[in-house]
């Protein structure tokens, strides 16, 4: 009896040898591939501190641990068959092949980031549907909704140490490529919903130029210039797998680690994961808003936390919500929606600690020489020659910096400044004049909140403009949103 447990025992180990052959430390996996040894950098998700996912308002406050699953903390090890078998039930478009790299994967999710994965299979309840829907309007497979649990691990304010932000881990450039407004108040990488449809754009046309899903995962880890590097390098063959060894490290392994994601989200069970519960949160909608707010001064007034605006607009970066520059969309619970317009003049006239509003108007000390600048965080530097230099905190406007002299200033005639105020006045009304109307494409599954919100616009204002009298709009058709 004893030899037939050392037997079972030493089998069991030569099956998991040979089908993880994988030795993990905090960021690479280092796996046997083709009779070699290669080390696989991980995506930094992977590595990321579980304690740091759970301290987020949404996870405090909405997932626990399930007390009725009984399931023992013990990963089981199946022949490779299996995990072949499994991955090709999968109802996925893009290809879920098997080879070892795949299995290394599986075996970390499974095994060292089982907890994570739990926390994962609870929080996606939060994100999932945002993910299919952006997907589901550019046509794209379903399964592309595990992408950000490979890029952020389904955490919204997760940042790489190359920049890249958010949930889907964009990078400034592409970011603005694809419209996402990210300035020192403002960071759109962080808004879910902007930045899943960006991401479905993004991915739409990486697929219009490769034609290979596998290639274009790739390319959303690299980017095209390092792809088209490795399909020069491998004289343009455009198999991932061919192209496998001319590729950056860390997208080595994220294909792999796509696969095994897709695995582990559908066959957790199998491996003795206990997903945590979610109380999913109550509806929220979102409200205008056209001055500068603090989230101070909506808790205050609405009796909501900081934490919880903080989740619900994760885009604010100084917890501002900046309406004064061009309307702002702020998401609070559907309840507290009317309760704000209501009390919106309270909100803004609400003082709070460590805010003050942006100055609109300032007095310049110097005797009977006083000036008013009706510029915002103007910075004065005197000079010499007794001028003062009047630089403005935006440099990438041509008119940031002027040169203002004390002495001329008081000889410039109402007749100079009256036809300069004319001339002004003449350029304003003609650039009003050259401004056109903007129009957009229905998606499929659009509503008329959703167009207004990723367009800066409000429901009311949509039906103004089209003449649209109920809430029905068709998929396919143009509406203006401007």
């Amino acid at each position: 009896m004893k030899k037939k447990r050392l037997y079972i025992f030493a089998a069991l180990f030569t099956v998991f040898s040979l089908t993880a052959q994988a030795q993990t430390d905090d960021k690479t996996l280092t796996v046997q591939n083709n009779g070699k040894e290669e080390k696989i950098d991980m995506p930094e998700a992977m590595t990321t501190d579980l304690d740091s996912l759970m301290n987020f308002y949404k996870a405090k406050t909405y997932l626990k641990p399930d007390t009725d699953c009984n399931m023992p903390d013990i990963n089981p090890v199946y022949d490779s068959a299996v995990y072949k078998d499994r991955l090709s039930k999968l109802p996925t478009v893009i290809e879920m092949p098997y080879n070892g790299i795949v299995q290394a994967f599986i075996d970390r999710y499974t095994g060292q980031l089982r907890r994570k994965v739990a926390y994962m299979l609870g929080a996606q309840n939060f994100y999932l549907p945002t993910f299919e829907d952006a997907l589901e309007s550019y046509n794209l497979p379903l399964e592309l909704k595990y992408l950000p649990v490979i890029e952020s691990a389904l955490d919204p304010n997760a940042k790489s140490h190359a920049g890249a932000v958010g949930l889907w881990q964009f990078v400034l450039k592409t970011a603005r490529k694809y419209g996402l407004k990210v300035n020192s108040l403002v960071d759109e990488r962080r808004d879910m919903v902007r930045a899943s449809y960006a991401a479905a754009h993004y991915l739409s046309d990486l697929y219009k130029t490769y034609g290979d899903w596998n290639l274009v995962i790739a390319a959303y880890n690299c980017g095209k210039d390092q792809l088209n590097k490795a399909i020069r390098r491998s004289r343009g063959e455009r198999d991932y797998w061919k192209i496998y060894p001319k590729l950056p490290a860390e997208t080595r392994g994220y294909v792999p680690a796509f696969i095994a994601a897709n695995y582990v989200m559908n066959y957790y069970c199998d491996h003795n994961i206990c997903p945590l519960t979610t109380d999913l949160p109550q509806q929220t909608d979102t409200v205008m808003v056209n001055h500068d707010i603090h989230f101070e001064q909506i808790a205050q007034v609405l009796n909501i936390s900081v934490d919880e605006l903080e989740d619900l607009n994760p885009q604010y970066r100084r917890d501002i919500v900046n309406g004064r520059s061009e309307l702002a969309a702020l998401r609070l619970p559907e309840a507290l929606i009317p309760v704000f317009i209501d009390k919106e003049d309270s909100v803004v006239n609400t003082d709070v600690k460590d805010y003050k509003p942006k100055r609109t108007e300032v007095e310049v000390a110097g005797g009977s020489d006083n000036y008013t600048v009706n510029k915002n965080k103007v910075v004065f530097e005197k000079k010499a020659d007794d001028t003062e230099k009047v630089s403005s905190d935006d440099s990438n406007n041509d008119d940031s910096q002027e040169t203002v002299s004390k002495s001329s200033s008081r000889r410039h005639s109402s007749k100079r400044s009256s036809s300069k105020s004319s001339k002004n006045s003449s350029k304003s009304k003609k650039k009003k004049k050259t401004q056109t109307s903007k129009s957009v494409s229905v998606r499929e599954g659009d509503t008329l909140s959703e167009i207004a919100e990723r367009n800066n616009t409000t429901v009311s204002k949509l039906k103004k403009l089209n003449k649209i009298s109920g809430n029905n709009i068709r998929a396919g058709k143009k509406i203006r949103v401007k």
